[in-house]
């Protein structure tokens, strides 16, 4: 075993150290703040320990002793070994260790630590064994292992395993250095401790949006010593099919953040919090929540420097900066990394347990670590930036920006796919998740190059991987530079896709756009212009018309233009096309009529919704008419903006919560509204001889069901007037029952 190497800069000079025979004393730059808590008198005895070391082992150090007393700071230190020596622990102790797994991983001489870096020159792995995660004494002092080329590195790998450390509670993250070679890709910053991409819990700030610790260092951690979690006896995952999801799209921490929620206020905001809140959830009637990015996240990454946005705080958290870990502020009570793995497998089960599923939108087009011009070095641009971040090498190596976010991860590159590919399975087989949404997934579409890929590797190898093989797989297909793949996504017959032209075409419609009603009928149908292809089903439409970006439904009712004056880019963030109507005036008002229009019209988004083939999708706090006040890019605000208003809630519990509610059960309840083929000649009647006249915005059809007979008749009218239209017969032996009516006027 090889004790761990010394690095004194400015006691010995030339980094050239002879090896001693016997293990040394440990320590990292000398400072009265050490993490370990060494004093200065502690200091003071391990060194005078180390110099008789060199004598009996009669070591030459080059400059020689006299030099070391020549320096006044250390000599100040040498003064004070009149002290009593101290008895302190016997130092850690390494050895090369192995190449895999990549992270931290428990072996029986210890615990291995292994990074990848095909670029790197030297690698440092940082150790902070001190139970206190205060990020002061991170900063001021770690111990330092130096990793030896011709020793510790296996291909592109660097490892090592440290023997002694503890099976929790240590801090840990790494020192790499490299070329200085901007234009050929280069971003190494040797002064910068960075987060280990494979770390599987992250240390930061205990706090949510604590901007007195904005500057907070994040750190691995891990924790090899807790007994696995205990899912229960009678635990089982919901498994349930694709055809009967209704997904809720939710932030965990607005979701109960907000003090009219009435929990506990160290349970607000959190993953407990969600728990409390599961019988609204089963009371509504969903069976999947898709978590707005639960991945840990720098939500005050706005404030590193004086800029227009330095006023908010990122609330959704599409900002990600490691793939593993478990957003650790979203714990309760600040119950760290550690306290977050937990909860969430908490989380997890109590919904499991309640029916419902738990997707995760997870963001793997970009990091946190912004551009060039502002960046925000944690982890993969000090590692190897040449790597994982796609660039353009005829411009200097300029960062491409396919994510509008500064950067663009290489995620198909093989090495980052892998890293992807890791992260999934982790959170299946970690954490119980049921599946996920990829944010901006056609970039994923784009090789290293970021030109689009016919069969992009990474797409594919998630669509085939076994561990994920029953997890549902959902993009957004689509990225900030117009590569739009609605309905032509590269899907291998299992990727489900956001639609967006449903959402598009749904609203045109119901506000009164002529020309609309064919595609209309196409959208409710499930869309087979875009996935009747191969073996693709109506389910791999996720319809909706709402989601987190953009307006609220109660916004889009209530606003023709946004006003995101509050975000601080002077209105110039956000969607311009939204295809809203304010019925009749800009914002709120005390006219009864309007109100009431805009109530109805709710209804006729959520009624089109809910009949229509695929999968749908709404989004929290709709249920009530949740507003942000037009404001249709609210990332950047925890506050009512976001928030659910719980005494909202309670205040339309009977009449739009019902409504929406008894709408999402009638679905449930009629199979025919979610079939698992696309709708044949003899499974719809269209009562319609008017298709080609744009101005008619009437629609009527008949849903048949042969086999029960339970036909369902619908009847959408987009006309500011009152059109008559004649029922047709029931099926043999039925009579017509009217569930509800949601009329414009």
């Amino acid at each position: 075993m090889d004790s761990l190497r010394l690095r004194f800069p400015r006691l010995f000079g030339p980094p050239s150290v002879p090896r001693l025979n016997a293990p040394l004393p440990v320590l990292s730059p000398l400072s009265t703040s050490i993490q370990l808590g060494l004093s200065k008198i502690e200091v003071a005895s391990r060194l005078q320990r180390f110099f008789s070391e060199v004598r009996r082992n009669h070591l030459f150090i080059r400059g020689g002793i006299p030099n070391v007393h020549n320096q006044s700071a250390e000599h100040t230190v040498l003064e004070e070994n009149i002290a009593p020596m101290l008895e302190i622990d016997p130092p850690f102790k390494s050895s090369p260790g192995k190449a895999f797994p990549l992270g931290a991983s428990v072996v029986e001489d210890g615990v291995n630590f292994a990074i990848f870096s095909q670029n790197a020159t030297s690698v440092t792995l940082c150790l902070s064994v001190h139970g206190s995660v205060h990020n002061e004494e991170v900063r001021n002092g770690m111990i330092e292992v130096k990793l030896d080329a011709q020793v510790n590195k296996t291909g592109d790998i660097w490892h090592v395993c440290v023997e002694g450390l503890p099976d929790s509670g240590v801090l840990y993250g790494y020192h790499v250095d490299g070329p200085r070679e901007w234009d050929k890709g280069h971003r190494f910053d040797s002064s910068v401790v960075l987060l280990d991409p494979y770390a599987k819990l992250v240390v930061g700030r205990k706090f949510f949006g604590d901007a007195t610790d904005k500057v907070s260092q994040f750190l691995g951690t891990f924790d090899f010593c807790s007994l696995p979690f205990d899912w229960g006896p009678d635990y089982k995952l919901p498994n349930i099919p694709e055809t009967d999801l209704v997904i809720y799209e939710m932030s965990l921490r607005s979701f109960t953040a907000d003090e009219s929620s009435g929990l506990d206020s160290s349970i607000c905001g959190s993953y407990l919090g969600v728990i409390e809140k599961i019988p609204h959830l089963v009371e509504l009637g969903i069976n999947a929540v898709e978590l707005l990015p639960v991945f840990e996240f720098d939500e005050l990454e706005f404030k590193r420097f004086p800029n227009p946005r330095d006023h908010m705080i990122n609330t959704w958290g599409y900002s990600t900066m490691n793939f593993f870990a478990p957003m650790s502020r979203y714990a309760s009570a600040a119950s760290g990394a550690l306290g977050a793995s937990q909860e969430f497998k908490q989380m997890v089960k109590a919904l499991h347990n309640a029916g419902i599923e738990v997707i995760l939108d997870v963001v793997y087009n970009h990091t946190n670590e912004a551009d060039d011009e502002h960046p925000y070095t944690t982890s993969f641009r000090g590692i190897d930036n040449k790597v994982y971040y796609m660039m353009n090498f005829d411009n200097k190596a300029e960062l491409l920006n396919f994510a509008g976010c500064g950067n663009t991860l290489n995620c198909n590159h093989p090495v980052v796919m892998e890293l992807v590919l890791d992260s999934l399975r982790h959170w299946v087989k970690e954490y119980h998740v049921d599946g996920f949404r990829f944010d901006l997934a056609s970039v994923l579409c784009r090789g290293t190059d970021g030109a689009p890929l016919n069969a992009p590797p990474l797409i594919k190898a998630i669509a085939k991987d076994p561990a994920l093989s029953r997890c549902k797989i959902i993009a957004e297909p689509w990225d900030c530079a117009g590569l739009y793949l609605v309905g032509s996504f590269p899907n291998w017959d299992r990727w489900a896709e956001w639609n967006g032209k449903y959402r598009d075409d749904i609203r045109r419609f119901i506000k009164g756009d002529p020309g609309m009603k064919g595609t209309f009928a196409t959208r409710i149908s499930g869309s087979a212009d875009l996935y009747q292809v191969n073996k693709r089903k109506p389910y791999h439409s996720i319809n909706f018309v709402i989601a987190h970006d953009g307006f609220s439904l109660y916004d889009l009712v209530s606003y023709n233009n946004k006003h995101n004056e509050a975000n601080g880019e002077k209105g110039r963030d956000g969607c311009n096309d939204n295809f809203s109507w304010n019925c009749g005036f800009e914002g709120e008002t005390d006219d009864v009529n309007i109100n009431s229009l805009r109530a109805r019209q709710m209804k006729n988004f959520h009624v089109a919704l809910m009949i229509s083939q695929g999968t749908p999708m709404m989004l929290m706090g709709d249920e009530y008419g949740h507003t942000r006040y037009g404001n249709n890019n609210s990332y950047g605000h925890d506050t009512f903006l976001n928030h659910f208003q719980w005494k909202q809630l309670e205040a339309k519990k009977g009449s739009h919560f019902r409504f929406f509610s008894e709408m999402i059960k009638f679905r449930h309840n009629h199979p025919i509204l979610r079939r698992d083929r696309f709708l044949g000649k003899n499974d719809v009647t269209w009562h319609e001889d008017n298709w080609g006249n744009p101005e008619s915005k009437f629609l009527a059809f008949t849903l048949r069901d042969d086999k029960f007979g339970n036909d369902i008749y619908l009847a959408f009218n987009a006309h500011d007037y009152f059109v008559k239209a004649a029922m047709p017969a029931p099926p043999h032996k039925k009579q017509w029952h009217r569930v509800g009516r949601c009329t414009i006027l």
